[in-house]
């Protein structure tokens, strides 16, 4: 067996700290827009989810939170909640699976009225079907 993960049995952003890294995070806008453009889209009630190979051999994500309207507060809550979403479920299910691939998800307008039970149930959704997909060629 190949040792390409040295912490395999565990994904990052699970472990006793419990934080994610920011290896783990996509945050440059080179790298945001280029995933819009190269990446496949996922749409649920209140979110968009884009998804592509990663470069790195580890799942990255990413929270992309338009102000629609709402106030800071709003949108800070909003990011947090999809943040926590996805380093708890999205990708220790990726990194499980063998998956490397980058991740953003963008907020619609309704997410700022779902609960938290709503927006996790459609990430886990989503992330079902990225896991059990076959892997893409490009």
């Amino acid at each position: 067996m190949s040792a390409a993960r040295p912490e395999a049995e565990e994904p990052p952003g699970t472990g006793a700290d419990e934080r994610l890294p920011k290896a783990g995070l996509i945050r440059r806008d080179s790298e945001i827009r280029g995933l819009f453009r190269r990446g496949k889209r996922k749409r649920t009630a209140h979110l968009d989810v884009f998804f592509a190979a990663s470069p790195l051999s580890r799942p990255r994500l990413g929270v992309l939170v338009p102000k629609h309207r709402h106030a800071v507060v709003e949108r800070n809550l909003l990011k947090r909640r999809l943040r926590e979403i996805g380093r708890t479920q999205l990708l220790p299910a990726l990194w499980k699976a063998g998956r490397t691939m980058d991740v953003m998800v963008r907020a619609r307008p309704e997410a700022y009225r779902a609960s938290f039970a709503d927006l996790r149930s459609e990430l886990d959704q989503v992330t079902e079907s990225l896991c059990c997909a076959p892997p893409s060629s490009g």
